[in-house]
């Protein structure tokens, strides 16, 4: 089992930024892929980022070269920082780990992001 805490989320005004960080523990060492999904009120789960423990990352369209995922692995934290936020980004952000090619698939209980002016 893979447990997931984020945290950082909040307001923040358009074209402002905010950094979520995701606290891992557990069986990390199985997991191949971390990412960050959203939802947004009223709209599907979307994933946003990726990256796997070779460094491989990978990005929607919708944030690509705003948004930026990271990992610490030493101390089992991945990061999202966010910036050139806009009122789309409003939604609910959930770190994920997966495991034996998504056989496996851990969330964190997600963080509110809220972008207004």
């Amino acid at each position: 089992q893979v447990q997931l805490v984020e945290s950082g989320g909040g307001l923040a005004q358009p074209g402002g930024s905010l950094r979520l960080s995701c606290a891992a523990s557990g069986a990390t060492h199985l997991v191949y892929t971390w990412a960050w999904h959203r939802q947004a009120p009223g709209q599907a789960r979307e994933l946003i980022a990726s990256v796997t423990t070779l460094g491989v990352e990978d990005y929607a369209d919708a944030v690509k070269g705003r948004f930026t995922i990271s990992r610490d692995a030493d101390k089992n934290m991945i990061f999202l920082q966010m910036n050139n936020l806009v009122p789309e980004d409003t939604a609910l952000y959930q770190c994920k780990g997966a495991a034996y090619a998504d056989a496996f698939v851990y969330w964190g209980q997600g963080i509110q992001v809220a972008v207004s002016s």
